[in-house]
């Protein structure tokens, strides 16, 4: 496992406990309009894959939703992770409808990292991948995608939802400022998030077809930059790809960027930040991969 892989799996152990379910309000939303699209599904047997099951909520989503013919392989490379969405699920299976479904035939946990676990995972044995706004996590993207598409069945599809650059675009360009005042080139505080073009030329080259997008820009308040700021964190998104300046410290650097912030995107009672959510969804075309 690598560095970086490490570092994303010990964020999500850390902010499992509590923290995630109380901050993921979008997350929860692109959850919902993700289950949304699916539709309903009557088939002897239907085998879902749900990449990055966080604590469960789309997961459960999905069992509420859909008949006993579905079954879920639900993984995430977080452990802690994957115990909350056991409970959080398991804890619906007390009741007599589901004992007589055989809720726990209907769903298996596993733990493992997407982009080496798909190498070892059977061909055509999904009818349909899902995955919410988990994708922006992905180190390889354009080769994953076309992993993905190996073990998805003729005819199936990959249907999932992440975050668009236009993401904490009042972060960014706070950042931005504040370097270009300081006489330093202009450093990315957060993740590189991918556009919906190139998310669709990928699914293109990897042999998708059918190819749908919907993007939708969602502004959120908190209370202050700080506030914004540790929600992110709890969430587990507190990972960077900015390097020390030397002559500008972390504090001051954080310092101006929060009056920068302030002073160009506060509101009555505190400030605004900027989600842009995607949703795509993929045709596995029928004939070889």
């Amino acid at each position: 496992m690598n560095t970086r892989t490490t570092a994303i799996r010990r964020q999500f152990n850390r902010s499992s406990q509590g923290l995630y379910d109380q901050h993921a309000h979008v997350q929860r939303s692109m959850a919902d309009r993700l289950a949304q699209s699916l539709g309903d599904v009557h088939a002897e047997k239907f085998n879902i894959l749900e990449i990055g099951c966080g604590t469960g909520a789309l997961t459960e989503i999905l069992l509420n939703t859909w008949s006993s013919s579905v079954s879920i392989t639900a993984l995430d490379i977080a452990p802690e992770m994957i115990k909350e969405a056991e409970q959080r699920v398991r804890s619906r299976g007390r009741n007599e409808l589901d004992s007589l479904n055989g809720l726990s035939s209907r769903i298996r946990f596993l733990v493992g990292d997407v982009e080496t676990w798909v190498d070892d995972a059977a061909s055509a044995s999904f009818d349909l991948i899902v995955s919410n706004a988990c994708f922006q996590w992905l180190h390889h993207p354009r080769q994953t995608l076309g992993h993905l598409r190996r073990i998805i069945r003729p005819g199936g599809r990959l249907v999932f939802t992440t975050f668009g650059p236009d993401t904490f675009n009042e972060l960014h360009k706070s950042f931005q400022e504040v370097y270009r005042a300081s006489g330093l080139e202009p450093q990315r505080h957060g993740l590189t998030f991918q556009s919906s073009e190139q998310w669709k030329d990928w699914l293109i080259e990897a042999g998708y077809s059918r190819i749908q997008v919907e993007r939708e820009v969602r502004k959120e308040s908190y209370t202050s930059v700080r506030d914004f700021l540790y929600s992110v964190k709890a969430m587990g998104a507190s990972t960077t790809e900015a390097i020390a300046w030397q002559g500008l410290s972390t504090r001051r650097l954080f310092a101006k960027m929060y009056e920068e912030y302030e002073g160009k995107f506060g509101i009555p009672g505190g400030v605004v930040a900027s989600y842009e959510l995607l949703m795509i969804e993929a045709l596995a075309d029928e004939g070889e991969v």
